[in-house]
């Protein structure tokens, strides 16, 4: 007799954070490498390339912490509405709610006779009819619908430490021009994100590695010869 393997625990991350966490630590590299490579490219001085990678770091981190608060309260508030417009639905109208539920399960192919007895039997509970309609209809949990607070703090923490890493060569020294080891961090930081993704999605480590490195290294690679053509003159 052949032993199923276990089903795994699912990881929660319908509450938005980890995407905002994985767009905001991958965003801050990528901003920050090529915006520091664009200051650098004109060769203005340490100086000035410290201070306009400090200031995309602040102001990316802002930009993205107030930006996936407010898309993600939007959505909050929308996806609100509707789950109680599908509330005050079941309250005032259960037989045409019932039948609807009905007919959603024949559509998705359960006989007609089961598909009566499971939505008579779902619409008993409030709440469970609740959620079965809104999934069904809107695609969405009622209890799993994110939270704006933690995707933006998720988004604002990440995009600082991401956009710290190319910095930091720029921090600890006070002269030269320390733009190979800020490519070389930013390029190992990259290219951990996109193995550690891949990873955690069981899709491998070296091929989204590499993607990641590509799209960060061809913003730089542009941004450093914009620099480079403009100048400072």
């Amino acid at each position: 007799m052949t032993t199923l393997p276990a089903e795994p625990h699912h990881r929660q991350i319908s509450d938005g954070g980890f995407r905002a966490a994985l767009f905001g630590l991958s965003d801050g590299l990528v901003t920050n490498v090529s915006l520091i490579l664009g200051f650098a490219g004109a060769n203005p001085g340490h100086s000035v390339v410290r201070l306009a990678g400090l200031a995309g770091l602040v102001a990316g981190a802002f930009s993205m912490g107030a930006g996936e608060y407010v898309s993600m309260r939007a959505q909050k508030e929308l996806y609100e509405y509707e789950i109680n417009v599908e509330r005050h639905a079941l309250a005032t109208e259960p037989v045409q709610e019932q039948i609807e539920l009905r007919d959603i399960f024949i559509g998705r192919g359960i006989d007609a006779e089961l598909a009566e007895r499971l939505s008579v039997d779902l619409m008993r509970d409030p709440e469970m009819a609740l959620r079965t309609h809104t999934r069904e209809e809107l695609g969405v949990d009622p209890s799993a619908i994110g939270s704006p607070w933690v995707a933006s703090s998720s988004s604002f923490v990440f995009f600082s430490v991401g956009a710290f890493v190319p910095l930091l060569p720029w921090l600890v020294t006070s002269s030269g021009n320390p733009l190979w080891w800020s490519i070389g961090f930013g390029a190992v930081a990259i290219g951990g994100v996109g193995g550690a993704v891949g990873r955690y999605t069981h899709r491998g480590v070296i091929r989204p590695a590499l993607r990641q490195l590509f799209i960060c290294g061809l913003a730089a690679a542009v941004t450093f010869g914009v620099g480079r053509l403009v100048g400072v003159h």
